[in-house]
């Protein structure tokens, strides 16, 4: 008796709109004779294209994690599953979708040895012990062999109870670097007879490679290590480690040195997963490093081996799929999840802290929460099209962004809607705020196909402190002073009460006041 489906239409110039059909039948309540049909037709073209958008830049990053033979994984709980890049499912031997949403599966394909590794890294980074969930381990291929696997993810959506919404991580096959270490491992223990073979290993393997002596001068650099250092081979045998191989840390800039392991130990430590490798040349690029000790048949210590990798792009993969989770697409701004989120530390650090009050609110410190909700935008969208009204909301963020100071939260909650955070602002400063941003989105000079666009803004206030509630209360008194600020002539600011919404406590003040 009904239906829904998702089809395009021609708009009247012959343009393409995408649109949402639902419909239903009216039957006769007696004899169920079909009466008549009622249908409804909604606008999906901005979604659309929006989805068409993701699905290009995913495109792109799955050619890049191609490239570099890894793979991203998304966790999240309202869908009620796991998702998987396909470059990576493919690398596994399945095929696309085949390995979604069932997590028990994902887990039977760890190695058993490797499982309760795999577990602890995970338990560490939900209890906020560790930055980053960080595991290597062993997978099954679909034909039954093992890879290896470097894990790295991070949570980054939480509900109000810490308990996990949404992760998001990459994996990447470092089987080659697996067995090489491995190879290296063997070769250590029998050096005298292996030299030659582990020197043909060593050249042909895919990492960069670096052999000291005990006294950590250079006696071998593969082909990989000479292009990642930018010096030659023959160049840099017999000089110390330190005039060849230099490495900060990526987050510090300090100086990362490569230590001799501690006695006794004869496993390869990773000894930092943050590291950057400065050129010959000055340029730089992101590495992962791992240090192995030369130890000979009278368990005495020979030199070094340092392994490392060109991790650039599979950290510059991860800032993007940071940034990607917390902004909107469309202005650059703060997305939802994100300003909520940022809501809901400073409610909390208020709490903590008792130092507001609601007299505060009235002329003292704190925060202030704004809701702004553009006046007339609905005539840019059915008279220039969804593209006039994406280019204006760009111009509007761009408006708002110019006049808060750096420190203050901007966020685009939505179609036409807004929110900022004035941090440690008072409510006299914070009406003075709205009045800059209504004047100037009010100022904007927007142009489409010759036509002259002229917009506002309502806006409505509430101060975050010590009594301000949860923060979806927050948001719905702004949200009533600003439908107040609408009620009393568009183009105002209004200031909700600091408690709960109670009718005619806010009073619209005119942008021009």
């Amino acid at each position: 008796n009904s239906f829904h489906f998702e089809k395009r239409y021609l708009r009247k110039d012959g343009t393409p709109v995408w649109a949402h059909l639902a419909g239903s039948v009216i039957r006769d309540e007696t004899s169920g004779r079909p009466l008549y049909l009622v249908s409804q037709i909604e606008n999906i073209d901005a979604r659309k294209q929006a989805e068409a958008r993701i699905a290009e830049a995913e495109t792109r990053w799955n050619f890049a994690l191609a490239g570099a033979g890894q793979g991203v994984w998304d966790l999240d709980m309202r869908k009620g599953g796991t998702t998987y890049s396909s470059t990576w499912v493919k690398m596994l031997g399945y095929a696309d979708g085949e390995l979604d949403g069932d997590t028990d599966r994902w887990l039977t394909m760890i190695h058993p040895d490797d499982r309760e590794t795999v577990a602890e890294a995970d338990r560490a980074h939900l209890e906020g012990k560790t930055p980053f969930f960080e595991a290597e381990f062993r997978m099954r291929h679909k034909d039954g062999h093992w890879m290896w696997i470097l894990d790295r993810g991070k949570a980054i959506e939480r509900d109000e109870n810490g308990r996990l919404i949404r992760a998001i991580g990459s994996l990447t096959d470092i089987t080659r670097r697996k067995e090489a270490e491995e190879r290296l491992t063997v070769s250590a223990a029998m050096l005298a007879d292996e030299k030659e073979r582990l020197r043909v290993t060593l050249q042909s393997i895919g990492d960069a490679v670096i052999c000291t002596d005990a006294a950590n001068g250079i006696t071998f650099m593969n082909p990989v290590a000479e292009k990642l250092t930018g010096i030659a081979g023959g160049e840099a045998l017999g000089k110390m480690l330190g005039h060849v191989y230099w490495a900060v840390d990526e987050e510090t800039g300090h100086r990362i040195g490569v230590t001799r392991p501690a006695v006794g130990v004869h496993a390869p430590a990773d000894q930092n997963s943050r590291a950057v490798l400065i050129r010959r040349d000055d340029t730089r690029c992101s590495i992962r490093q791992v240090v192995s000790p030369i130890i000979n048949e009278r368990n005495e210590f020979c030199g070094l081996v340092i392994v490392f990798q060109d991790f650039t792009d599979a950290r510059a993969l991860q800032r993007q799929l940071a940034h990607a989770a917390a902004h909107d697409a469309l202005t650059g701004l703060a997305n939802r999840s994100s300003f909520i989120r940022a809501m809901e530390d400073l409610v909390g650090q208020a709490r903590k802290d008792g130092t507001a009050d609601t007299t505060k609110s009235v002329g003292g410190a704190g925060h202030q929460f704004m809701f702004i909700d553009l006046d007339h935008f609905k005539l840019v969208n059915d008279t220039g099209g969804h593209a006039a009204g994406d280019a204006l909301l760009k111009r509007v963020a761009e408006a708002i962004r110019g006049v808060l100071g750096p420190d203050d939260i901007v966020a685009r909650l939505g179609g036409d809607e807004f929110a900022v955070i004035l941090k440690s602002g008072s409510a006299a400063g914070a009406k003075i705020a709205a009045r800059s941003i209504i004047d100037a989105i009010g100022g904007l000079d927007f142009t489409w196909d010759g036509r002259l666009h002229v917009i506002g803004a309502s806006i409505g206030l509430a101060a975050i402190n010590a009594n301000c509630g949860e923060v979806d209360e927050i948001i719905a008194r702004a949200d009533a002073a600003c439908y107040a600020a609408k009620a009393a002539g568009r183009g105002c600011v209004s200031v909700a009460s600091d408690a709960r919404i109670v009718e005619g406590r806010t009073e619209p003040l005119a942008a021009a006041s």
